[in-house]
């Protein structure tokens, strides 16, 4: 008999606290939550104050059964689920099933599966949180309404095997008001002139800027030509020189938000990709000799703050590994988001000494980049503010000014670790001017106008709808991978160069939604009703009051939707390409992994094509079939023969018309991290770098 038994989640954090407990722990995975509400009905009864009715989740029946068995032959029971609302409510589930008194000191809490993280948690055990419990049991009871409501409608009205939610159909709003102001942006004309100057034998870049001291547009072709006819000759007056020091800040450490935008731009993730791996490094990575250890602090969490304990860490290692110039000075309290629960610690290495480099024989390559990229903003975040010397200088001639604006990094501070990644920006480097003093003469090289037109706000990615639904208040930490993901599945959107597009079908189901239930795509009530639910979670309002006074007017709006809502025909689109077996006209379908080919005679006949591109490339293998781009089980891009199998001609690297200058074999066009490179995949024969 074993003295303690410990129920956690899963089995690699069971394997990890049960070395770290030692022999008198037994510590077993219920593989998440063990009851949930059934999927065949609504399973709320909504005339007993909403109460849920829970059942064992099928094919968990097995667990449980291990779990009970185990149990019997424990003294004590301790509940060690995650830190959050759905751990709690997994903890209480337990507590439910093996008849545990949830008043009595079960649940124990960690946010980090460290060793002296995890003893230390032992000795504090409490009892089950019920605000906690109560507050996931509302959003996942509100959830179950909206989506058992609506969606059998949309089901009958549209097709079958839609879906409609609170945060999700927020989100599928934010991609259609992105596109309709995409569609309705009218472009203005505006001009620049960029001009490149001499002084001495340097050269460096300086823009218009505007005439007599004021800054000025140019509009039309028409402004240009008045600013060049003013300009008089080549020489140019250093008019002004303004010389400052520049500090730049660290970001910082890593929320669940932050990570998946950072992830995204740095190391092309999406959104589900960044959580899983997060979760690895969080429930422990066997290290050889040191055994199995959590790398990070919990994934799920919209806080910054960290422990005393990382901090002086953090300051040890930097002043031994950079010098004591490059520790932060300044111990100001980390800003924290409005709607951040600060319930634990940022997502932060659990050991600065930890290096990745250290790391790279026992992580897989996607491990390392995150755990990479994790340590680095964590460690740069307590590192001092890079200085910057920056320079403006103003050049006149005939009134006309230009300007040219420098800047020089005197002192990397955080910046040696790590820079925050921006969308759609190059990184900052050194523009350095040559030493200018007012009343200096540079001479003019070249003066070259060129005409721009406005573009409109860009597409969402991954990372910038994140980014807003989080600003929005929409949504929390542990919704934004599935929301994305769920979009996607349900054919509301699709991905064209890593940014959302809506799909037709995401169009009609957003427009009954705002005809029909119109608060669930308001931004501002979803964002209260977070609010709200927060409010449950800190002991301040009671749950079946939320759900009621939501479902009051929602009930309402279901009856008028149910008998007014027009079935919607949504017509196939046709591929042009008949069915190789009953010659039908194929039709674009959307599946789990994207648009495909289906025969239009379906049920009757069930053949199906994906989807294949050509790029205008001859097989170099087979000299008969063409090269086309498909996609691999995990989604990423590939060439092969379209004459597969008879072909097997395979290249990561996207294949090009015109042969080697060398040796005439196949050239490809290989992607880097900064752009493409055309390269010979025979000899040593390569062309300059692309961005």
């Amino acid at each position: 008999m074993s003295d303690y038994l410990v129920i956690v989640e899963s089995p690699a954090k069971a394997k990890t606290i049960e070395r770290y407990l030692g022999k008198k722990y037994k510590v077993r995975a219920s593989m998440g939550h063990v009851r949930d509400l059934p999927k065949s009905q609504m399973g709320v009864d909504i005339e007993k104050n909403f109460e849920p009715r829970y059942i064992t989740i099928r094919g968990k029946g097995p667990v449980l059964k291990d779990l009970k068995s185990a149990a019997k032959k424990a003294k004590k029971i301790f509940l060690a689920a995650d830190p959050d609302r759905e751990g709690e409510a997994i903890a209480w589930h337990l507590a439910q099933s093996l008849d545990i008194d949830v008043t009595s000191d079960c649940r124990v809490v960690f946010n980090e599966i460290t060793k002296d993280a995890i003893k230390e948690s032992f000795k504090h055990p409490r009892m089950i949180n019920m605000d906690l419990v109560d507050a996931q049991q509302a959003r996942r009871i509100l959830d179950r309404l909206v989506g058992y409501k609506i969606s059998p409608i949309l089901w009958k009205k549209v097709k079958k095997g839609l879906s409609a939610g609170r945060v999700q159909s927020v989100a599928l709003r934010l991609v259609i008001d992105r596109e309709k102001e995409i569609n309705n942006f009218k472009p203005e004309e505006y001009w620049t002139i960029e001009g490149s100057f001499l002084k001495g034998k340097e050269t460096f870049e300086a823009g218009f800027y505007g005439e007599n001291g004021k800054k000025a547009k140019l509009s039309s072709e028409e402004d240009v030509k008045k600013i060049l006819a003013k300009i008089n000759g080549k020489q140019f007056q250093v008019e002004n020189v303004t010389k400052k020091e520049r500090k730049r800040n660290p970001a910082l450490p890593f929320t669940t938000s932050t990570i998946q935008q950072e992830a995204a731009r740095k190391l092309n993730f999406r959104a589900r990709k960044t959580m899983m791996i997060a979760q690895q490094l969080y429930e422990g990575i066997d290290l050889g000799k040191e055994g199995t250890v959590g790398l990070i602090t919990y994934m799920r969490t919209d806080s910054t703050r960290i422990s005393a304990t990382a901090a002086e860490e953090a300051a040890g290692f930097i002043s031994s590994a950079y010098g004591k110039e490059y520790l932060s000075q300044k111990k100001k309290p980390a800003k924290q988001n409005e709607n951040a629960q600060d319930a634990h610690e940022a997502i932060r290495p659990t050991s600065t000494l930890k290096k990745p480099a250290d790391l790279k024989d026992v992580l897989s390559r996607d491990q390392l980049r995150l755990y990479r990229l994790i340590w680095e903003r964590f460690v740069a975040s307590q590192m001092a503010p890079a200085v910057l010397d920056t320079m403006t200088v103003d050049l006149l001639n005939n009134g006309v000014q230009f300007r040219a604006n420098g800047s020089k990094v005197k002192f990397p501070g955080f910046m040696k670790v790590y820079v925050e990644g921006k969308d759609d920006q190059l990184e900052e480097k050194d523009r350095i001017l040559p030493d200018l003093n007012i009343g200096d003469t540079v001479l003019s090289k070249d003066i070259e106008p060129a005409q721009h037109f406005t573009q409109p706000p860009p597409r969402y990615t991954e990372a910038r709808l994140v980014k807003t639904l989080e600003e929005l208040g929409i949504g929390r930490p542990s919704t934004y991978a599935p929301t994305l993901d769920t979009i996607q599945r349900r054919g509301y959107v699709t991905l064209d160069n890593k940014r959302f597009v809506p799909t037709e079908l995401g169009g009609i189901v957003l427009e009954l939604i705002m005809e029909f239930f119109p608060e669930i795509i308001n931004v501002e009530f979803t964002a209260k009703m977070e609010k709200d639910l927060d409010g449950v979670e800190d002991g301040n309002t009671e749950w079946v009051k939320i759900i009621d006074s939501f479902y009051t007017e929602f009930s309402k709006r279901v009856i008028k939707a149910e008998a007014e809502m027009q079935e919607v025909e949504i017509k196939p689109e046709y591929a042009g390409v008949d069915c190789d077996l009953c010659g039908s006209e194929m039709v674009y379908k959307m599946g789990r992994y994207g648009k495909f080919m289906a025969c239009s005679n379906f049920p009757d006949c069930r053949n199906t094509k994906p989807i294949v591109k050509e790029i205008g490339v001859k097989c170099p293998k087979c000299n008969k079939g063409n090269i086309v781009e498909r996609k691999s089980k995990k989604r990423r891009i590939f060439y092969g023969c379209d004459r597969y199998p008879e072909c097997d001609f395979v290249s990561w690297d996207k294949p090009l018309e015109r042969k080697c200058p060398k040796c005439q074999e196949m050239l490809v066009e290989k992607k880097l991290k900064k752009g493409v490179q055309v390269q010979c995949v025979n000899c040593d024969y390569k062309e300059e770098q692309q961005k």
